[in-house]
């Protein structure tokens, strides 16, 4: 496990946990919809990084 994929994979927790507050704020659903793309390409993006198929 490389520092960018621990990196990627925080920040996607990060951004799930803004979806979390968001939704129960019912902020607009195109910021939830955004929020939820950048999470979901931060946390593939971190797991598809990890060094334990090598």
């Amino acid at each position: 496990m490389n520092g960018l994929s621990t990196i990627l994979i925080v920040v996607g927790l990060f951004l799930v946990g803004g979806i979390i507050s968001f939704v129960k704020q019912e902020m607009p659903k195109s910021l939830v919809v955004l929020l939820s793309i950048s999470a979901a390409l931060c946390l593939v993006a971190g797991v598809l990084r990890l060094e334990v198929w090598n």
